[in-house]
């Protein structure tokens, strides 16, 4: 599912389509979202690294969803060092290593 696509679903489950949303619902289960690493507020850079504007910071105790992964800047985070970069919307991108996947490795599909 693309961002674009998710988008369009909160958008319909918010009563744009004027129906149940029961349909969206089962869209939006799809959507496997992650916890960020408990204390952390997390930087959302505009793509995979340190270098990439910042677009904004999550608050603690938050989830987000993974549409793909990228390498990118190595970090050194709550869940141990990594390049790997998850895109979580559009243009909108965090370091793996403060997201729990439960793996080291890629757990989405690569970006591109």
């Amino acid at each position: 599912m693309s961002v674009d696509h998710a988008q369009e679903a909160e958008a319909i489950d918010n009563g744009a389509d004027g129906g149940d949303g029961a349909t969206t619902q089962a869209a939006a289960a799809a959507v496997r979202t992650y916890a960020v690493a408990p204390g952390v507020r997390l930087n959302v850079r505009s793509g995979p690294g340190t270098g990439y504007n910042l677009v904004r910071i999550l608050p603690e105790g938050v989830r987000v969803p993974i549409y793909c992964q990228t390498p990118g800047t190595t970090v050194a985070g709550a869940y141990g060092t990594t390049n790997i970069w998850d895109l979580i919307d559009n243009g909108e991108y965090v370091s793996d290593a403060y997201v729990h996947t439960g793996s080291d490795g890629y757990i989405a599909a690569r970006c591109g």
